[in-house]
């Protein structure tokens, strides 16, 4: 399998993973509803975000917020899916690759329900002590990452080389 079969389908994966657990929790949750799945740690939730990740934007007027979140979305993919169609020298890694599908697919999965929806339906939360984490989704999971990925790849890659090949 090709390279940019692989990436296809890697966004596809993704995609199709956020898109139908956003129908099953919109399904079977109500707004608000939440579900403990470890006790103070990890529960299902439904929650509509208007708002960028962790809610950012989430109080701006809804014309123009629609209209920047969909914008945004719509540049990332433009300029990853280039990426992914014609590398550029030295981007050809499967690390990248990967992680540049990972956003991909978490980008299109959440621009479909901003679209569609207007909103994003947000059901994974975790809880540390007081403190709660703003609820997220597979998509945001995806881009999350994604993004470690290429850093992860940027890290290895900015090693100097060791003592062993210099000698």
């Amino acid at each position: 399998m090709n390279d940019r079969l692989r990436s296809a389908v890697l966004i596809v994966f993704v995609v199709l993973l956020d898109q139908l657990t956003k129908i099953y929790i919109r399904a079977k949750f109500s707004p608000s509803e939440q579900l403990t799945v470890i006790s103070g740690f990890f529960n299902i939730v439904h929650a509509e975000n208007p708002g960028a990740a962790f809610s950012m934007l989430a109080d701006s007027p809804g014309a123009w917020r629609s209209f920047f979140l969909v914008g945004v979305s719509l540049v990332v993919m433009i300029i990853v899916g280039a990426m992914l169609w014609k590398p550029p020298a030295g981007m050809t890694t499967p690390l990248i690759r990967c992680g540049l599908a990972l956003v991909f697919g978490g980008a299109f999965g959440n621009l479909i329900d901003r679209l569609f929806r207007s909103t994003v339906t947000d059901f994974l939360q975790f809880l540390f002590g007081p403190y709660e984490f703003p609820s997220f989704n597979v998509a945001d999971s995806a881009i999350t990452i994604g993004a470690a990925f290429l850093l992860l790849d940027m890290m290895r890659q900015k090693q100097p080389a060791s003592k062993e090949s210099a000698g």
